[in-house]
């Protein structure tokens, strides 16, 4: 029989968020692997699994989320987690890699998939998609994502403020992720920009220490770094826009 691996989206931490299709991949592997940073941490993406299968079915591999200096090193840990998930496939068959989000949306499973597929040829890949955090933001603080004709533009600030400033100088909704650490940058680009005003941003979204907020309360200090950022599009209150 061919090895299966799943990769299941299990939204932005809200254990509820899961789809009924998610929960019957994560119960029907053998295995289902969470990616953490350290062995001794439970990421979010475990403590969402956790409502829904018994902890014993549960492999924490790690993967260097956040070494993003020493190439090296980064790359030795990334092949370290791929042997290890191959390892699982070939003991058990069947495993599914539990990811914050969505699988197919700036997810270590693409990754993953690619170094296990090397190792072990034949494997059947599939992926389940979940809900992404710009949807959950969207929900909590009421702004809409798109309407009629907009564009939506998705950025990471890991790539650096610049971009961000470029998708915001345009028309549609901009969203940007992982921008924690550069909140001041962020600030300033919705200001020069004029999307301040509207613009909301949160993080840990359903859990305990959520925090969703007006982008001008942003001060410059250090957010989390899976901070999530909405900045609407420009709208002239018509209904529908240009449908």
């Amino acid at each position: 029989m061919s090895s299966h691996l799943v990769g299941v989206g299990v939204g932005p931490g809200d254990p509820e968020l899961v789809t009924v299709k998610g929960v019957n991949a994560l119960r029907a592997a053998d295995v289902v692997v969470v990616p953490v940073m350290d062995t001794g941490e439970r990421g979010r993406a475990e403590a969402t699994v956790l409502h829904y299968v018994p902890g014993e079915k549960v492999v924490r591999v790690v993967f260097a989320l956040n070494e993003r200096t020493d190439r090296a090193r980064r790359e030795a840990a990334w092949d370290a987690a791929g042997e290890r998930v191959a390892a699982l496939l070939r003991d058990h068959g069947s495993v599914a890699f539990a990811t914050i989000g969505d699988p197919n949306v700036y997810s270590t499973f693409t990754y993953l998939a690619q170094t296990v597929g090397e190792l072990v040829p034949g494997t059947v890949v599939e992926t389940v998609p979940g809900i992404t955090a710009m949807q959950d933001l969207a929900a909590r603080s009421g702004a809409v994502l798109t309407e009629g004709t907009e564009p939506l533009t998705l950025v990471p600030v890991t790539a650096g403020a610049a971009v961000l400033k470029e998708a915001l100088a345009g028309p549609g909704t901009v969203v940007a992720y992982k921008f924690g650490r550069q909140a001041a940058e962020v600030a300033e680009a919705l200001r020069e920009t004029g999307r301040l005003d509207d613009a909301v941003w949160g993080s840990a979204l359903g859990l305990p220490e959520e925090s969703v907020r007006p982008a001008a309360e942003l001060d410059g200090g250090p957010l989390p770094y899976l901070s999530t950022l909405i900045a609407p599009a420009r709208r002239d209150g018509g209904r529908g826009g240009k449908l």
